[in-house]
């Protein structure tokens, strides 16, 4: 059992070896851990193993024991090469080089099969980096056993089934739980155990990340001193990423860190010697503020040291003085201006001299922010502030309301009265969800209270929760046309159970035409869209205003009923052709002088490791400033007479949070295509084949609406040179999608900042299109090779000047999202790169693009239309499905 008797005075030491042994003890020194020879790690070193230069690779190991490491981690985990073989071959290259071979090494991977390579092949007494509790005990046992046959040592991740150890009592209960395992199931060595406790930023802003540092510390003494004989490590530099670009706090920040985490027995570590102060050197101002901050000794220890930050940086504005003027100004106009301007820097010291203010706490909230709100709401809705502003504002807001939270729960008062109760969703399905978060952003801006159940929500969990919540309205976000459906059984849901709310009708997708047509004749009660963030207050105010409801209710049914009826008259005004006339009437290619080019490169790819810069130059900004509600066209909406100031710092803040992310490796790009051989069969199929045999066949739709002589009803298949030409055609099929905006966004918002987790997501949709533009000009110049020597600038490319297309399933060309499914077949798309499928078909992660690459130059972007109940039928028997169901996924299209 574990002994708890406090300081182990005789402590075993650690025992491992290069060339030469380097025996831990307790008089030992803190052990450095070099890591510029991990993948991960060093871009420079990833670069050089992919390229197979392992000389100069050799070169990095060899600086990194010069400059003082007494352990090297090397890790060869990516996706572009083999890092079972590359961690073979590095060792045993290590193994001839005895000025470096002479200090142990760390294997460190994520797979067993490299880690087991590589102890088979090392010299000397190594160390394993890492096993954790994460899959079980069953696995870590194993994979203990199996190291401990090895002879080396292991560091243990503080990590379970639950997760990441994150506070003070989870270390040490992984640490106490993964000891008795390895002690007493595996008889493993205590002496050659290691922990990494987790070092997590401090001075985020984020209130539970204020511990991070202290935690950590008194882990780590609580561990040396209840488990006899084991070692503590981690990566020293992660406690100060909040100062990136600021060496002299992070300097200083990792000194103070190590001082403390030494004393209490963090024995070796990951650290950057250069990024390293002496501690009495130090300035006696700058050690106070950061040791505030790593101590936790303050409050406002974050605010203070990010403010002293300034000083020390050398970037200190010289007219601070006059920038921060406003600070004289009474409360409430200092309120006011922070809640205006987007500023949370003294949000919470403000919010608290109101505290001392007022009776209760919650007059804070309704009196002073909600007057600070008005002010906001009333610029917003008279157009001299934008969404972008407001959303900085909610930022402000939620700041504020979460410091009194604690103060109001504890007096138990009632809940602040909001204007209303409002239940958000994406619907089943769809995980689209910009548009929905800053609508619920605008309007808690306006003090309507917002329940958010977040994407892929079953319309019995809506039906549920808002009756539980007592909601006053329900809004309902899609993109894809599948949701349109969803919406329209909600409807008739609520009808059915004898609702009397609102429902809102939003996203990419809908439509007032839909809204009409299709769900407001299912609920008699009101039905309303709302096309933009910037409606939706004024809508929601007409609705549940109990002087302006009942006629605002009677001329919307009004609006849409006369709406309904000449949408109706339009489509019957509409003249169709059956299916077997509109084949007939096919976009005609002379297949005999068609130039049909063969690709250079056959076969599925897949893109793992491309790095974000590659894609910027790609980035089509016009559709961000959009989702914005900021429209007009870059660049010339930056200097746009209305909106032009509002978009430049949107912009401004983009490029900031692009830097960090590209930086951090915040998003990760993975794509994969295929290119095949392809004829088109029965008119509207397309035959993929692989060797001559047929290994998938994808499905086209063709246009039926009449028209004027000469002009073609067009399928997508008319681009595919038919299997009677007797000439081999081709066809490719890809996928792009962006990894991690979802964690990054939620961190936003966990810490009130809704800003931000708006920006990521927008982001990861600009990359996930920029990465299927770029990859599309590697299909055309490399890959497929058909126009090699295109020289398109970004904007003809926005233009789509290029020869060939790519359209995508569920847009105008290929509606039916059912293809999908047999392009994710094809390429083995999930199980490849880690894309999924929803029900309704939507991919997952949302910032994704999948499609087909035709490669004809009289390939061209169409809409399909309507079509007739044939072709419906005609699909269905082509697609081996039911009737119901192709009339599902095809229903937007089917005319009325």
């Amino acid at each position: 059992m574990l002994d708890n008797t406090g300081a182990h005075e005789n402590r075993r030491p650690m025992r491992l070896s290069g060339l030469e042994p380097l025996i831990i003890t307790a008089e030992s020194n803190f052990i450095n851990v070099g890591e510029r020879t991990n993948v991960a790690g060093s871009r420079k070193f990833l670069r050089l193993v992919k390229e197979e230069k392992f000389d100069e690779a050799l070169a990095i190991a060899r600086h990194q024991v010069e400059g003082g490491a007494q352990i090297i981690d090397i890790n060869m985990d990516d996706g572009l090469i083999d890092g079972k073989e590359a961690m073979i071959r590095f060792l045993n290259l290590i193994a001839a080089e005895p000025d470096i071979a002479r200090v142990p090494i760390m294997i460190d991977s994520s797979k067993w099969e490299i880690i087991e390579a590589g102890l088979q092949v090392v010299q000397g007494k190594s160390v394993v980096n890492s096993i954790s509790l994460k899959e079980g005990e069953e696995k870590f046992i194993w994979e203990a056993t199996q190291i401990k046959r090895y002879g080396a040592a292991v560091i243990v991740m503080a990590f379970d089934e639950v997760g990441q150890a994150d506070t003070y009592e989870r270390r040490i209960e992984i640490a106490k739980r993964s000891y008795e395992v390895l002690v007493e199931k595996v008889h493993f060595p205590p002496e050659d155990i290691i922990f990494d406790l987790n070092i997590f930023p401090v001075a985020t802003g984020m209130e539970e990340h204020r511990k991070n540092a202290i935690d950590f510390i008194e882990a780590t003494r609580w561990v040396r001193e209840n488990l006899p004989h084991v070692s503590v490590s981690g990566g020293v530099s992660n406690v100060s990423f909040s100062f990136r670009g600021n060496n002299v706090v992070r300097e200083a920040m990792h000194s103070v860190f190590l001082y403390y985490a030494i004393q209490a027995g963090m024995n070796m570590g990951i650290v950057n010697p250069a990024l390293l102060e002496v501690y009495d050197d130090i300035p006696k101002e700058l050690l106070e503020h950061v040791e505030d901050v790593i101590l936790d000794r303050r409050t406002d220890a974050t605010e203070r040291l990010l403010e002293f930050a300034e000083t020390v940086k050398g970037k200190k504005k010289e007219d601070s003085t006059q920038a921060l003027a406003w600070r004289s100004l009474s409360l409430q106009e200092r309120i006011t201006h922070s809640l205006v301007k987007g500023i949370d820097t003294f949000i919470i010291e403000d919010a608290e001299e109101a505290r001392q203010s007022v009776t209760r706490p919650l007059e804070v909230i309704e009196g002073h922010l909600m007057s600070g709100m008005n002010v906001v709401g009333d610029l917003f809705g008279e157009g001299k502030m934008f969404l972008p502003q407001v959303v900085k504002s909610a930022r402000v807001m939620k700041k504020a309301v979460a410091y009194l939270n604690p103060f109001i729960e504890a007096e138990k008062s009632e809940e602040q009265k909001a204007l209303g109760k409002i239940l958000m969703a994406t619907v089943k399905g769809d995980v689209h969800d910009i548009g929905k978060n800053i609508v619920s952003v605008v309007l808690g801006c306006n003090n309507y209270e917002i329940v958010d159940l977040g994407v892929m929500v079953p319309p019995e969990k809506i039906i549920e929760t808002a009756k539980k919540e007592q909601v006053d309205a329900i809004g309902l976000s899609g993109l894809i046309t599948p949701s349109l459906d969803e919406m329209v059984y909600l409807a008739k849901e609520m009808e059915r159970q004898n609702f009397e709310i609102p429902l809102l009708i939003g996203g990419a997708t809908t439509s007032k035409a839909h809204t009409a047509v299709k769900i407001d004749t299912e609920y008699k009660n009101a039905v309303v869209h709302v096309n933009d963030a910037s409606r939706a207050v004024t809508v929601v105010g007409d609705l549940l205003n109990a002087n302006t409801k009942n006629a605002y209710v009677a001329k919307l049914k009004k609006d849409y009923e006369s709406f309904r009826e000449k949408f109706l008259n339009r489509s019957k005004q509409k003249q169709y052709v059956a299916l077997g006339t509109a084949r007939k009437q096919k976009f005609q290619i002379d297949w005999q002088k068609s130039n049909i080019v063969k690709p250079r490169e056959m076969g599925i790819q897949k893109l793992e490791q491309l790095s974000l810069k590659e894609l910027l130059p790609f980035f089509d900004w016009s559709p961000f400033f959009r989702s914005w509600d900021l429209h007009g066209k870059y660049p010339e909406i930056l200097t746009d007479q209305v909106v032009g100031e509002q978009a430049t710092s949107l912009f401004e803040d983009a490029q900031k949070m692009l830097r960090t992310i590209i930086d951090k490796q915040q998003l990760k790009a993975k794509g994969i295509f295929g290119l095949f051989a392809a004829n088109t069969v029965n008119d509207d199929d397309i035959s993929v084949r692989k060797k001559g045999k047929e290994i998938a066949v994808l499905r086209t739709l063709r246009q039926q609406l009449k028209k004027s002589q000469g002009k073609p009803n067009l399928a997508l298949a008319d681009f595919i040179a038919p299997e009677a030409s007797g000439r081999e055609d081709y066809i490719g099929v890809f996928c792009t999608a962006i990894f991690g905006a979802d964690v990054l966004a939620n961190s936003f918002k966990e810490a009130h900042d809704d800003y931000n987790a708006i920006m990521v997501q927008a982001l990861a949709d600009r990359f996930a299109e920029a990465f299927a533009e770029y990859l599309h000009l590697q299909i055309r110049s490399k890959h497929w090779g058909y126009a090699a020597e295109e020289q398109l600038t970004n904007e003809e490319l926005i233009k789509e000047a290029y020869k060939g297309i790519r359209p995508a399933p569920g847009y105008p060309a290929c509606p039916d999202h059912l293809e999908k499914e047999t392009i994710w077949e094809l390429l083995q798309v999930e199980e490849q790169i880690g894309v999924s499928l929803t029900e309704s078909l939507a991919m997952w992660p949302a910032a994704a693009v999948s499609g087909y690459y035709f490669a004809n130059e009289e390939a061209k972007y169409f809409g399909l239309g309507k079509i007739t109940d044939d072709q419906v039928q005609d699909f269905a028997t082509r697609k081996g499905i039911s009737l119901a169901k192709a009339r599902k996924w095809l229903h937007p299209n089917i005319s009325s």
